[in-house]
């Protein structure tokens, strides 16, 4: 034979054996394919753990803070209706007797506590809310009536009944009110 048909044949031998190697190679590469998806599946899984982690930490330092800061509103709420007894008790004393020597002694020790009272709240965050002449805010003033009147535009606080209050940023008490109609 010539070396030309020794080589067809020699190619031809070659073509025919069986591809022991394919089937090896596509194993080997799914593996890898599946290992590389677990891999991915598992990053994803950490991430998904992590920013969880996260977010509930960042929700307990909230909550912890928001404790802190608004632990004493029972306490303070409580306060409220001293601070009115208080208000009422002065508002009750007639103007020609606190002059008088006798009760006058009394009219400043009361005025000396509320303004005490006052100085205690502004420093745990408390202030009153300011209402007469203010549009009502149903989130700050509770309407208890309404009252016809030609000299303020609807909607508007005429009286104060009881002082409202806000703890921070936080309602305590709304401030009872009575607000204007249009007058008939």
């Amino acid at each position: 034979m010539s070396e030309d048909n020794q080589n067809v044949e020699n190619t031809e031998v070659v073509d025919q054996l069986p591809q022991e190697d394919t089937p090896v190679a596509d194993a080997s590469a799914e593996r890898i394919a599946a290992l590389e998806a677990e891999i991915a599946t598992a990053k994803q899984d950490i991430l998904y753990a992590h920013a969880d982690t996260q977010n509930v930490r960042r929700r307990l330092e909230k909550e912890l803070a928001d404790t802190r800061a608004y632990a004493a509103t029972a306490f303070a709420r409580d306060m409220l209706s001293v601070a009115d007894n208080l208000s009422r008790a002065l508002a009750a004393i007639p103007v020609d007797l606190r002059e008088d020597d006798k009760v006058k002694g009394l009219v400043v020790g009361l005025e000396a506590t509320g303004r005490e009272l006052d100085s205690i709240f502004g420093r745990n965050g408390i202030s009153k809310i300011e209402s007469v002449g203010q549009p009502l805010d149903p989130n700050k003033h509770q309407a208890m009536m309404e009252v016809p009147s030609a000299d303020a535009e609807p909607g508007t606080i005429l009286v104060e009944m009881q002082a409202g209050y806000m703890i921070k940023d936080r309602l305590l008490r709304p401030a009872m009110v009575s607000v204007a109609k249009k007058a008939d």
